[in-house]
């Protein structure tokens, strides 16, 4: 039964009272189900120490539509929430804490510290679930994850120790890249590079027991101290005769070998360079190919070591004092400046130095080979497909990864070792006596995983995996993962190679990639800049369904957007016309379903056509995941066709007579009610609250889980259609010219239509009379011989007169046209005289004479203008 709806729509009150309705009837709730289809989503885990920003509200949306849609389609449809521990992150915000109280971690220990962290995400950890629940997201939070639960833990342990016992993973020093602040490993992904202003700084390294020297360039000078050769390319003639021979190290002293290897580029710089094994990844594959020694010169501070007087110096005070004592000794021959890219920490934005260190790493080309394949193959397909080329060229390119972090929290690796043989043993299984020799003095490796490798098992470890549950068979693998471009190489990669290692099969068929959400200007947001805008306080003001559809029709795959507040007022105003429209239907009701009439008018076939169309367009909009298209599609059809037209066609049958037309009334509320389907995904709040108050004849409580509309043939009225369009064109444009001359709709006027098809615009008389102000209307089938004293109005199938006499004062129009062509010539004569005098386009600048220029063919085209209507209104 239809119930009637306030004269207002209130977001506020209506989305947290839906909300809270959906949840408490288990509609956001997939089971496994063998007689329907699996649709899976698994969430990118927020972080537990995560604030909703603009960036989650995007890709939230664009899941929950997805999810929304194939729910209404009929899958059991899985949107599996929850969230990421963030090792670093999370470590930090409790760090923090602690140094309010004028302790560190260290002062706690590890457990109680352990303790003050889990505590903290009791405390706040659900804070990020509450602000994705605002935005209407319809996860089903039973099955709500986390990656340090038992379960995930438990996968990383399975995951970890398998590995191990393959050789994928392994311990080993190497190159790795290290944040001083964050005083922890990064892999290659976690670093970002941006351009830094440096130098170029030109050292000579003299020759032992001889005059000669070699010069090399450095961008680190205070690398140096870790120097144990230089090297030159084995063909490069210029140094043949030193290879072999020693260097001097300035200010150190120590002697170093000349070494040739085809690393060295001979054609950049002057062919010679300083190898530091332990401080930068190529000299360190360099260095160990002719067994150099590896001086370590930096400690996780970023402090220098093993550098004499330069003991205990910060790396960049260290710096200024050698550059200082090189020039000093004569070694320092020039500086050059040099712009050059810098790697710094994605946390911090510390510039990461590259140091050698024990850690431990996935052995990456084994696993790359059959994650290339997926993609190349199509097995695995990201939207847009370019994307597909930045994956293929990062996975090409992939070094080892470092997967271990000198933090506390987070998974810890199951690595123990002997304090009495020194034995290592890896375990799914907590060690507590040596296998070797019988001891009980074991300890567990200090360091934690990194938070990416609990991620790359999400699609299966949410799901149950190691063991073979019903969810893991029937929900894996998921369908689409929803992401940001940004994390490919940190996330989406990982899951590929993860899934295809683990489950032996690929985590997702799509990868659906979209862009930053940046500000009016096209910056990205971020808090330096001041620029960043709380999705909440959006909420607040305009309704979560008014943000949802300004997220999606400003989307278009892969693509950044511009967040601009009109749109959401737009948007908002959107939503409160569909409102109008919907209590504009419901005080004219007087039926109790939404069954179809047997009988249809013209204006009935072709609105029912329209949305069947639509329907049409917007579902493969969805299949295709244009899903701005599709929004922007439904924006039209609801806006245009069903609101401005058909109800302002309808609304005589509702009115005549005193009893509201029964047909009018019925294809009204189907129409309305299935065009809220298409739009449910979208704007999910304000769809249901109509729909709940419309008839309907499906037995459901709510439009979410309601049937999708799909396309129907025997709504097909394709002629029909065409022909209610060519009415609707003659009408707007008999409106439009009107609103050109500034004609009141009080001021009627006698329509002549010229068409070859008379009876079309017969039939459509009572439209046009009413619409187009008509007092009548005649059709003719030639053109009247003297036109002048009309108006003519041509659209693709039809020319229309509108009579000048019946519409204005003839001679007062006359006056009023002869005094602005009067204006307008003696304007255009001024500036082609202007335009006409050498002395003026000599000495003006070019801008004011092309400004001048465009003056004068302007008022051409009005003079133009001004004449052909007076001549269109006779004498």
């Amino acid at each position: 039964m239809k119930k009637e709806l306030p004269k207002t729509y209130e977001p506020q009150s209506t989305e947290k009272r839906l909300y809270e309705f959906w949840e408490q009837s288990g509609f956001f709730n997939a089971e496994v189900d063998p007689d329907r289809k699996p649709f899976t989503i698994v969430i990118p885990p927020p972080n537990v120490t995560g604030q909703l920003h603009m960036g989650h509200a995007l890709d939230e949306t664009l899941q929950d539509v997805l999810i929304r849609y194939k729910r209404m389609q009929g899958y059991s449809a899985l949107w599996l929430p929850g969230t990421d521990h963030a090792g670093i992150a999370t470590q930090i915000k409790v760090e923090a804490e602690l140094r309010k109280e004028g302790k560190t971690r260290f002062d706690l220990g590890r457990e109680a510290f352990l303790d003050r962290v889990w505590e903290w995400k009791r405390l706040y950890g659900g804070r990020i679930i509450q602000q994705l629940k605002s935005l209407g997201s319809s996860c089903d939070w039973r099955r709500e994850r986390f990656t340090m639960d038992e379960g995930c833990s438990r996968a990383v342990r399975e995951v970890f120790v398998e590995l191990y016992n393959k050789g994928l993973i392994y311990r080993g020093n190497r190159i790795i890249n290290w944040c001083p602040r964050c005083t922890t490993a990064l892999s290659d992904a976690e670093v970002e590079y941006e351009e830094q202003p440096g130098n170029f700084w030109h050292i000579r390294y003299p020759v032992k027991d001889s005059d000669e020297f070699v010069t090399i360039a450095t961008t680190r000078p205070e690398t140096l101290l870790g120097d144990t050769a230089v090297a030159v390319n084995p063909e490069d003639e210029r140094y043949t005769h030193l290879v072999g021979k020693t260097l001097i190290l300035p200010l150190v002293g120590r002697e170093i070998p000349v070494i040739a290897d085809e690393y060295v580029d001979r054609e950049f710089g002057t062919g010679c360079v300083k190898i530091t094994p332990c401080h930068d990844p190529n000299d360190f594959e360099v260095g160990r190919r002719h067994n150099l020694p590896e001086i370590l010169i930096l400690d996780g501070d970023a402090k220098i070591i093993n550098g004499g007087k330069y003991d205990g110096m910060d790396r960049y005070e260290a710096r200024k004092a050698i550059v200082a004592d090189l020039e000093e000794g004569g070694y320092l021959v020039r500086i050059e400046p040099h712009v050059h890219n810098v790697g710094t920490c994605y946390r911090c934005h510390t510039t990461v130095e590259p140091i050698a260190s024990k850690q431990w790493f996935v052995k990456m080309q084994p696993l790359c080979g059959p994650a290339i394949d997926a993609v190349k193959s199509g097995d695995i397909e990201f939207v847009p497909d370019r994307f597909a080329k930045n994956y293929i060229h990062w996975m090409e390119n992939l070094r080892d990864w470092c997967i271990s972090r000198q933090l506390w929290w987070g998974h810890r690796i199951p690595a123990f070792y002997c304090a009495d043989c020194g034995e290592m043993t890896v375990s799914k299984d907590d060690v507590t006596v040596c296998p070797k020799c019988g001891s009980t003095h074991i300890e567990q490796d200090p360091d934690v995983l990194d938070t990416w490798f609990s991620s790359a098992l999400w699609p299966f470890s949410t799901l149950g995996w190691p063991d073979r549950t019903p969810e893991l068979d029937y929900f894996y693998p998921t369908s689409v993962l929803v992401t940001g471009y940004d994390i490919i190489p940190f996330w989406v990669s990982r899951m590929i190679f993860s899934g295809l290692e683990q489950m032996h099969e690929k985590p997702f068929d799509k990868v659906l990639i979209h862009g930053l959400v940046r500000d009016a200007q096209g910056r990205k947001m971020s808090k330096s800049l001041g620029n960043g805008i709380d999705p909440l306080e959006v909420v607040e003001k305009y309704g979560a369904d008014a943000l949802r559809f300004t997220l999606v029709t400003g989307n278009s795959p892969g693509n950044d957007m511009r967040f601009i507040y009109d749109r959401v007022e737009s948007n908002r105003n959107f939503a409160n016309k569909i409102w109008n429209a919907a209590r504009f239907v419901l005080m004219n009701l007087t039926i109790d379903d939404d069954a179809l009439p047997e009988n249809l008018e013209l204006e009935d076939r072709w609105i029912l056509s329209k949305f069947n169309r639509t329907a049409k367009i917007v579902g493969d909009n969805l299949d295709s995941f244009e899903l701005g298209v599709a929004a922007q599609n439904l924006y039209d059809f609801i806006w245009d066709d069903f609101c401005d037209w058909y109800i302002e066609l309808v609304k005589t049958r509702l009115r005549e007579g005193g009893a509201p037309s029964e047909s009018a009334q019925r294809v009204l509320v189907w129409v309305l009610s299935r065009t809220l389907k298409l739009l449910h995904p979208f704007m999910p709040f304000l769809t249901d609250e109509i729909w709940q108050a419309l008839p309907h004849a499906e037995n459901v409580e709510s439009i979410m889980i309601s049937s999708w509309p799909a396309y129907d043939p025997a709504l097909d009225f394709s002629d029909d259609e065409r022909d209610m369009e060519k009415l609707m064109a003659a009408i707007r444009a008999v409106r439009n010219r009107r609103a050109e001359m500034n004609i009141a709709p009080s001021k009627l006027a006698h329509l002549t239509v010229q068409s070859h098809e008379p009876d079309l615009y017969r039939r459509g008389e009572a439209y046009i009379r009413r619409l187009a102000y008509a007092s009548g209307l005649e059709t003719i089938t030639e053109a009247p011989a003297d036109p002048s004293g009309f108006v003519v109005i041509v659209t693709d199938a039809a020319t229309l007169y509108l009579p000048l006499a019946e519409l204005v004062d003839l001679s007062a129009e006359r006056a009023r046209l002869e005094k602005e062509l009067k204006k307008a010539e003696d304007l255009l004569a001024s500036v082609e005289r202007k335009l006409a005098n050498p002395g003026f386009t000599a000495k003006a600048p070019e801008n004011v004479i092309a400004m001048e220029r465009d003056r004068a063919e302007k008022n051409r085209a009005l003079v133009a203008k001004l004449r052909d209507s007076l001549a269109r209104l006779g004498q």
